[in-house]
C-alpha cells in the first residue's frame, strides 16, 4: 500500500507552469522516464510537502532532481538540503544529477535510476503474488 505524503494545494499552479517550462534536462529524462519506460510510473514537477520535485514515482517514493547551474551557489545548496532532509523525513528517496550529466550522458543516468530501482523496488506481499 502506497504512503500518501501531503502538499500544499497553493502550488499546483507553479507545478503546471513548470511543466509548461521545462528545461533542456527535465525534457531529455522525461523523455526516458514517461510511459513507464523503466517500470514505473513517474509524474513530472509534483507538489510533496511545501516544494516541488522535477520527477517523482509515488509507487517508489523516489524523488529525482536536475540541479542546473542556479543549484550552485552555496545558499542554494543549503535550502536543497534543508528540502530534501524534510522530504526524507517524510519517506521520500532522492538521486539527484547535475544538469550537464543529463545533457551530455542520458544513458548513464538512466542507468543509475534503473539500478536504484533494482535494488529498491517493492516486493509484492505473499497474498498479492501471482495475480
Amino acid at each position: 500500500m502506497r504512503k500518501i505524503i501531503p502538499y500544499n494545494p497553493k502550488l499546483l499552479p507553479l507545478a503546471k507552469k513548470l511543466r509548461a517550462n521545462m528545461t533542456l534536462s527535465e525534457v531529455l529524462l522525461w523523455n526516458e522516464l514517461k510511459g513507464k519506460q523503466l517500470g514505473f510510473q513517474f509524474s513530472r514537477q509534483i507538489p510533496i510537502d511545501n516544494f516541488i520535485v522535477d520527477f517523482y514515482c509515488k509507487d517508489l517514493m523516489l524523488a529525482l532532481e536536475i540541479d542546473g547551474s542556479s543549484h550552485h551557489p552555496e545558499i542554494q545548496q543549503i535550502k536543497d538540503k534543508v528540502r530534501q532532509e524534510r522530504l526524507e523525513s517524510l519517506g521520500v528517496h532522492f538521486l539527484r544529477f547535475d544538469d550537464l550529466d543529463v545533457k551530455k550522458n542520458i544513458r548513464w543516468v538512466v542507468n543509475e535510476i534503473y539500478q536504484w530501482i533494482e535494488v529498491n523496488r517493492p516486493t509484492p506481499s505473499p497474498s498479492q503474488e501471482g495475480n
